[in-house]
């Protein structure tokens, strides 16, 4: 090999160890990345509607008439939507509990099982949602 391929300066592979907030765009994040901040997300969605669902149930359980005005609002469209959203919440973070569950006792923490629980996490959870939408929205 000559001296002028042994002195070519080598591509440097970038580094990701502090990424400041420009850089989220060039950073390619792996499903199970997504699935833990979705599980962080979701967990907040739950913790902030916590009071009004509280407080929904406290009025509903009052009076007949109360629940029925109650029921009344979760016949629009976009009561549904907020409550399926909801829903998926709950959905998404009880899998991606039950995920990380079994990663803390060893179990699926390898890379591929990792990416396969990760996958199955969300497609589990988009299809109990979806089946919940559909029974919410009287298709059956």
């Amino acid at each position: 090999m000559s001296e002028a391929v042994r002195e070519a300066p080598k591509k440097q592979r970038p580094q990701f160890r502090n990424i400041h907030v420009t850089e989220l765009g060039n950073y390619r994040m792996t499903l199970a990345a997504i699935v833990s901040i979705l599980h962080r997300i979701s967990g907040f969605i739950m913790f902030a509607a916590l009071p009004v669902i509280l407080y929904m149930l406290q009025q509903s359980l009052l009076s007949e008439d109360t629940f029925k005005y109650f029921s009344g609002i979760l016949s629009y469209p976009l009561s549904k939507l907020v409550l399926l959203g909801l829903l998926w919440a709950y959905y998404h973070h009880f899998c991606a509990g039950v995920r990380h569950l079994c990663m803390d006792v060893h179990i699926g923490i390898e890379k591929q099982s990792s990416r396969q629980s990760a996958a199955t996490v969300l497609v589990i959870s988009l299809l109990l949602t979806f089946i919940t939408a559909l029974k919410l929205f009287g298709v059956f």
